[in-house]
């Protein structure tokens, strides 16, 4: 069953451009390590500290595999010490979707 996890960042709403820089980042670093990223989104109107990513992976535990492979990873390393050195992001919670189809459950 796929799934999609949707991460909800709470931003200083001051740093929004180093966020956009590190989110821009993951547009590379997630798909060479197997997530399909649907993508990352900025506020534009509203609220001006809530920003959300979404990828999808074909089960829970591709996702967990995922993870393995993104600590390893260089680059997504260096993307996280820039987020805790700037401290451009607040918060971070993820959730967990499938997707609604018309036979019931994917």
């Amino acid at each position: 069953m796929t799934v999609t996890c949707c991460i909800r960042y709470v931003l200083d709403p001051y740093k929004r451009d180093a966020f956009e820089a590190y989110a821009r980042n993951w547009l590379t670093i997630i798909p060479a390590c197997g997530g399909d990223l649907i993508g990352y989104f900025m506020p534009h109107e509203g609220t001006d500290n809530i920003a959300l990513a979404l990828i999808s992976f074909d089960s829970l535990a591709a996702y967990e595999a995922y993870r393995s492979r993104l600590k390893a990873d260089e680059a997504g390393a260096a993307n996280f010490r820039s987020a805790q050195s700037e401290r451009f992001v607040l918060n971070e919670e993820r959730t967990f979707l499938r997707p609604v189809t018309l036979q019931g459950r994917a």
